[in-house]
């Protein structure tokens, strides 16, 4: 009895040994988009694997939909990399949990939130949004997150003049302002904002930029590994291998970005 419960052991060490070996990559794909998990994990799947070569040790892909579960992962530092859409979040893990930036994503480091209004709105600047209700994703998206700021400084620092109709999704946003429930209605997805131009809408006011689908490393990674990582990134579309891997993303690759300017953001966004 007792070989067979040391032969017990053994095995559950081994096995406890080996899963401690695997490297956590969480995605999250942001809250105002559908996206199922199987279609995250396909997205990458071959960017793992390379990963997993380079690392010696296995890279896991592990899709986080909702942003509590994102936060308090990041903040246990439960995952080893995570692709993280909302930069608030992103900015949060960096400035309290030690997580460090290695990539943002190329074509994403532009978002704005647009201020749509309808083509017969008499609105010239934000500040006449003064005492009004506005239209807006999620209320932890990182588009209502820039919103608000945008308000804050147009109307110098006196945000609550505003009040907010928030709804889960971007595509949502529009009707707000096309059945006048809004006067205004903000949005980042760019799909969304060619809609309502294309048929004669108007954007009263970008925010400003921050960029968003960042790529971080815990703590726990290694300087070695975070090199071996984001030099993988930063590669990635200068092959043709490597942009048939991320095709899969449908992303165009990614790029460096100054982790101060960033920081400097977040204090932008009242983090």
């Amino acid at each position: 009895m007792k070989t067979t419960a040391r032969c017990v052991s053994l095995l559950f060490t081994l096995w406890a040994a080996q899963a401690q070996a695997d490297l956590v990559f969480a995605v999250n794909e942001g809250v105002t988009y559908k996206v199922p998990n199987t279609e995250i994990r396909a997205k990458y799947e071959a960017i793992a694997a390379d990963l997993s070569k380079l690392l010696k040790q296995p890279v896991l892909i592990e899709p986080i939909a909702d942003y509590p579960t994102l936060r308090k992962g990041l903040t246990e530092k439960a995952y080893d990399l995570a692709m993280v859409h909302p930069a608030h979040v992103s900015i949060n893990a960096i400035k309290n949990s030690g997580y460090q930036l290695l990539v943002v994503t190329k074509g994403f480091e532009n978002y704005r939130a647009n201020f749509l209004v309808n083509a017969s709105s008499p609105l010239k600047t934000l500040a006449d949004l003064k005492g009004s209700k506005i239209g807006a994703p999620d209320e932890d998206s990182i588009t209502a997150w820039m919103t608000r700021a945008a308000i804050r400084d147009a109307l110098g620092g006196d945000a609550k003049q505003v009040s907010y109709a928030y709804t889960r999704y971007q595509e949502a946003v529009p009707f707000f302002v096309e059945n006048n429930l809004t006067p205004s209605g903000a949005t980042a997805a760019g799909a969304v904002i060619k809609a309502w131009t294309s048929k004669g809408g108007k954007v009263l006011f970008q925010s400003k930029a921050v960029p968003i689908k960042h790529i971080i490393a815990s703590p726990k990674v290694s300087a070695e590994q975070v090199q071996i990582v984001r030099n993988y990134l930063l590669m990635l579309d200068t092959t043709d291998e490597g942009k048939a891997k991320l095709s899969a993303t449908k992303y165009a690759g990614f790029a460096a970005y100054d982790s101060a300017a960033l920081m400097a953001l977040g204090t932008w966004l009242g983090l």
